[in-house]
């Protein structure tokens, strides 16, 4: 692990994934889109089609995340990482198309990796189990694309300093061992 917490702005440049390593600890702050699933399927259906995406993948990070209901006087629910295998065939397209970085827990297939090099982009592992804790980071959010979806619809996420890992970063390096 690093010695010392890099704080990031998004949206992020090819220079800031750049000086990422594996095993870096950062606070991520700015916008940040949450989507499940579902929602990535959707996007990359419009890929495919050539149509525009409901928002700009250009430098943006991408949470894995369907949060909880928010109670009264909060912004969000619990939002505590999916995992990340689950959205592991629609990464690569995302990336390809300007997605810098992605959040999420547990490990990702080989193709994301290759793709996460030849994109430059990052994926940034946080704590599982600490959806309440987590969503301490998350200052508003709004509605995006799919309200259909419910938890897993997309929403513009504004995070304060959320703490998270590079658990692999473009250079093939990750912190899992033997992955």
């Amino acid at each position: 692990m690093s010695e010392k917490i890099i704080s990031l702005c998004t949206p992020l440049d090819d220079r800031v994934v750049e000086r990422l390593r594996a095993g870096d600890e950062v606070l991520v702050s700015g916008a940040v889109y949450a989507a499940r699933d579902q929602a990535h399927k959707r996007l990359c259906e419009l890929i495919e089609q050539g149509r525009p995406l409901p928002f700009d993948l250009t430098g943006a990070i991408i949470y894995f995340v369907g949060p909880t209901p928010a109670r009264p006087g909060q912004v969000i629910g619990a939002a505590g990482p999916t995992t990340s295998s689950r959205i592991d065939a629609f990464s690569p397209a995302l990336y390809a198309h300007g997605l810098r970085a992605t959040i999420g827990k547990g490990y990702r297939s080989q193709q994301v990796r290759q793709a996460l090099q030849q994109y430059k982009a990052v994926h940034f592992s946080t704590l599982g189990g600490a959806g309440a804790l987590l969503s301490k980071h998350i200052v508003s959010s709004e509605l995006v694309a799919y309200e259909e979806l419910g938890a897993e619809a997309i929403r513009r996420l504004e995070f304060r300093e959320f703490p998270a890992v590079v658990a692999y970063d473009m250079y093939g390096k990750s912190v899992y061992e033997g992955s």
